[in-house]
């Protein structure tokens, strides 16, 4: 059994889906572990994970403005928790709704995803941020 662990910076330009699949994806390729479980894990409480589809942008367009009406902007006392801005609170709850870590199995030395399959940080907060993922793999090597 194997193990490896990574911390992958990513920079968002405010809220929105950033893909990481492919930094991902290059960083299990090169652990040497053909078969095992990833787990990703978003080190924030307003920013989250999805797996989603990343074909089609309007995807991406219509999860934001659902969540935009789910979870509307905080000010004029809104929310109780405002001191870091109007943002802040509706990011937490974005973030309790979705997820902050993934666990994926890893076959012949990939993520098993399916055909149309992203990972995604889904950034929860208007202005951009540098976001930390941990990826820890656990496995066998080929």
């Amino acid at each position: 059994m194997h193990q490896a662990q990574h911390r992958l910076t990513v920079a968002t330009r405010g809220r929105g889906l950033v893909e990481v699949t492919e930094e991902v994806c290059r960083w299990v390729a090169g652990q040497g572990i053909r078969t095992g479980l990833l787990v990703v894990w978003c080190r924030h409480t307003s920013a989250s994970l999805l797996v989603q589809e990343n074909a089609s942008p309007a995807v991406r367009d219509d999860l934001e403005d659902f969540f935009r009406r789910l979870v509307p902007e905080g000010g004029s006392g809104r929310y109780r928790h405002e001191e870091e801005g109007p943002d802040d609170m509706p990011a937490h709850i974005r973030a309790a709704l979705t997820q902050t870590q993934l666990s994926i199995p890893v076959a012949a030395g990939r993520p098993v995803l399916g055909t149309w399959q992203g990972i995604f940080l889904y950034e929860h907060r208007l202005r951009p941020h540098r976001r930390e993922l941990v990826l820890h793999l656990v496995g066998e090597a080929g």
